[in-house]
């Protein structure tokens, strides 16, 4: 079942994304068609899908303070009147379930005809264990402005964890850059940019 957040949930459940020190997992897509070479100037989508219900919230304004921030590294400039590229963005948190085994070892007592007794027998086995959990997954999306068209998208998915205002803070940051970091153009450039090799 899939819910979207409203700004109270957010602000319970959000950012979801600090379940491993590595950050959270990052997939992208883009339109092939698509032209970034256009693209110098942005600005925010409106409304922005995380403010349908008509309010903003601290965490959605963290969010664009990390937005505006990347998207000035790669060289963009923001044009509130008319941009060529506007940037919305989105959580959701769907319930999951992880079906796993654990080896597990037990000792199982046989009568022994020859020893006239019981003999201790070692058993292996493998015990199914069930875990319920939820995966928050937060979206930022590249329209192009005149075509009204999706031309790239950006998904941090993550295990929802609990974290108080400071952590969350933290961890907006660092998932924002994540997502940033796999977009590979620069304004006016249609050449993705080769990150360099460690």
């Amino acid at each position: 079942m899939i819910k979207r957040i409203t700004q109270a949930a957010l602000l319970a459940a959000t950012m979801l994304l600090a379940a491993c020190a590595s950050g959270p997992y990052v997939k992208t897509d883009q339109d092939p068609g698509a032209d970034f070479g256009r693209y110098r100037s942005w600005s925010f989508y409106q409304p922005i899908a995380m403010e349908q219900s008509g309010y903003s919230s601290w965490i959605t304004d963290r969010i664009k303070d990390n937005i505006r921030r990347e998207m000035t590294a790669h060289g963009y400039t923001y044009n509130e009147k008319s941009p060529d590229l506007q940037v919305n963005f989105q959580g959701v948190v769907r319930d999951r379930t992880a079906v796993y085994s654990v080896p597990m070892s037990d000792v199982q007592f046989l009568y022994s005809y020859r020893r006239r007794a019981y003999v201790a027998v070692p058993v292996w086995y493998d015990q199914m264990q069930v875990s319920r959990y939820q995966e928050g997954t937060l979206s930022i999306d590249l329209v192009d402005a005149k075509q009204n068209r999706m031309v790239w998208t950006g998904d941090a998915i993550s295990t929802v964890t609990r974290m108080n205002a400071q952590e969350r803070a933290a961890d907006i940051d660092k998932t924002i850059a994540a997502v940033f970091a796999k977009y590979p153009y620069r304004a006016g450039s249609n050449q993705p940019v080769v990150p360099a090799k460690k």
